[in-house]
């Protein structure tokens, strides 16, 4: 038997030659060359680099200028909001606890936690008269740590 591959004429590019193993199917009344796409096994122009049945890539991009170098960009950009959700300052549950224990009746949870206003009333109220601070005490208490502040 004769193994010898035969030369069927140049190929598209013009370079090399088709062999008769090689040869390219051409698609029906237009002549041009096609290949098979290796995911879907439909036929593709030949040029093609994306499959335009099954979408995927077929063949690596081509750069128009070598020269130029390949840029590769890694975001290490970490968000804080969480599901996409504004949940406001974070703040300590025990530095809020120790300040509302021993300075309470000036307010000074309240300012840690942004809240003016209601700071300079427990200033002026001597923490709402104890009562307020006791029951700042218990909610302080029963929020997870690290809490967070509108």
């Amino acid at each position: 038997m004769d193994t010898e591959n035969r030369s069927n004429g140049p190929s598209p590019d013009g370079m090399h030659p088709v062999s008769s193993t090689e040869s390219m199917p051409s698609a029906p009344g237009t002549g041009r060359p096609t290949k098979f796409c290796k995911f879907c096994a439909k036929t593709v122009d030949f040029d093609a680099v994306l499959c335009i049945h099954c979408g995927m890539q077929i063949e690596e991009l081509k750069s128009a200028n070598p020269s130029q170098p390949n840029i590769v960009i890694t975001n290490q950009n970490n968000n804080q909001n969480y599901g996409g959700m504004y949940l406001g300052r974070q703040k300590d549950k025990w530095v809020a606890f120790f300040l509302c224990f021993f300075l309470g009746y000036l307010g000074a949870h309240r300012f840690y936690e942004g809240k003016i206003l209601t700071g300079i009333l427990y200033l002026f109220t001597v923490g709402l008269f104890g009562i307020g601070i006791l029951v700042d005490l218990i909610i302080i208490l029963c929020k997870p740590n690290p809490y967070f502040v509108r």
